[in-house]
């Protein structure tokens, strides 16, 4: 095949602010699915880093979550679960410096995904290194609300305990994936 994305596989993508879930629920959906799902890149670079990230980090870590996408659909049965997405770069580099590089707007134009999981903030905060604003998790749902009301791909609001949350997901995948059995 010639590109590496298979248009055969399905891709659903779990996006929201920080600390809302995205990673246990594309975790879970996966593993219900019998399949694979892509990791957060940004948290391995950042983790590499030596000094506080700048902009220009944003564009490698756009490049990067999508190289690895490119590489795990070559193992996703039906399905490739997405813990974020270009999209996410967006929000965040629109919500910190006031504005987003024209090649990660490039990027999220030729991205296909299938269906998106919005995670909510009714879970609890938990510090961590890489978490920059936990008085902003309302504020930051509201711009990925908007961002998901504004483009043609569904989306499903996800709420709830961890099994509420899993279950929703199910749910709207059965509803807007087709099944290859079929």
């Amino acid at each position: 095949m010639n590109s590496p994305y298979h248009s055969d596989i399905s891709k659903v993508c779990v996006i929201g602010p920080e600390c809302t879930g995205k990673t246990m629920l594309s975790a879970a959906v996966a593993k219900q699915l019998d399949t694979v799902w892509v990791e957060e890149y940004a948290r391995a670079y950042l983790n590499r880093l030596r000094i506080p990230y700048e902009e220009g980090d944003l564009i490698k870590i756009a490049h990067g979550q999508i190289r690895m996408e490119d590489e795990w659909v070559i193992d996703a049965n039906n399905i490739l679960v997405c813990d974020t997405n270009p999209i996410v770069v967006k929000v965040w580099s629109e919500f910190k410096y006031g504005r987003c590089d024209k090649t990660i707007l490039d990027l999220i134009a030729t991205r296909k995904y299938d269906l998106y999981l919005l995670t909510y903030i009714d879970i609890p905060w938990i510090a961590d290194p890489l978490r920059e604003h936990p008085d902003r998790r309302e504020e930051l749902y509201n711009i990925y609300l908007d961002e998901m009301k504004n483009q043609a791909v569904p989306f499903v609001e996800i709420k709830g305990t961890e099994q509420q949350r899993l279950d929703t997901a199910l749910a709207a995948i059965a509803k807007y994936i087709p099944s290859k059995n079929e």
